[in-house]
C-alpha cells in the first residue's frame, strides 16, 4: 500500500520498519507476541533510523511513509521525532481473515510468511479499530478494496 500511495507523488520514500530491521546480519530478534527485550530494542533502533531518514528526505521535498504495525499510543515517539513535519497516522483494517489471506499470498519476503500467522492472530484482538479512531488515526476498512482503491480512499482523506 505504501508504495502504491507514494507512486502518486513526484518524490516518495518508503521506509519499511521490517526492511530496516532485516538489515541486521547477525542477532536479528524476530517479533513475538511476548515482546522479547531484544526485539523491542531492535524495533526502537529501526524507528529511530526511520525518523532520521524521514527528516532528511522530507527536507528535500519527498513524501515519506514509515510503514509498521503500531498501536494507537505506540506511535508517539515517532511523532515526537518528526515534530516539524506533518504526520498522518493511518490504520488499514481489512479484518483478520483478509489479513491472513494477504499474508499467505505475499511475495515481498524472503522467508515463509506462514510463520507470521500466529503473530497476526495474536495481534489482531489487541488492535481495536475504535481505539485508533479515538486517537485521531485515519482508519480504512480495506477488506474489499484493491490497492489502487485503497490509495484513492486514503488520498480522499487528506486535506487539499
Amino acid at each position: 500500500m505504501s508504495r502504491a500511495l507514494l507512486r502518486r507523488f513526484p518524490f516518495g520514500l518508503h521506509l519499511e520498519i521490517d526492511a530496516l530491521r532485516e538489515q541486521v546480519v547477525s542477532g536479528l530478534a524476530p517479533p513475538a507476541p511476548d515482546h522479547p527485550p531484544e526485539a523491542v530494542r531492535q524495533f526502537r533502533l529501526a524507528h529511530h533510523a526511520a525518523v532520521q531518514q524521514a527528516r532528511l528526505y522530507a527536507r528535500e521535498g519527498f513524501e515519506v511513509v514509515i510503514d509498521d504495525v503500531l498501536w494507537p499510543r505506540g506511535v508517539q515517539h515517532l511523532v515526537d521525532g518528526l515534530h516539524s513535519l506533518t504526520v498522518r497516522r493511518v490504520f488499514l483494517a481489512p479484518g483478520l481473515d483478509v489479513a491472513l489471506h494477504r499474508n499467505a499470498t505475499r511475495t515481498n519476503k524472503t522467508y515463509d510468511t506462514a510463520t507470521l500467522d500466529p503473530l497476526i492472530r495474536s495481534l489482531h484482538p489487541s488492535m481495536p479499530v475504535d481505539e485508533y479512531r479515538a486517537e485521531g488515526w485515519t482508519v480504512l476498512d480495506t477488506a474489499r478494496l484493491t490497492a489502487e482503491q485503497t490509495v484513492d480512499a486514503l488520498l480522499a482523506t487528506l486535506p487539499g
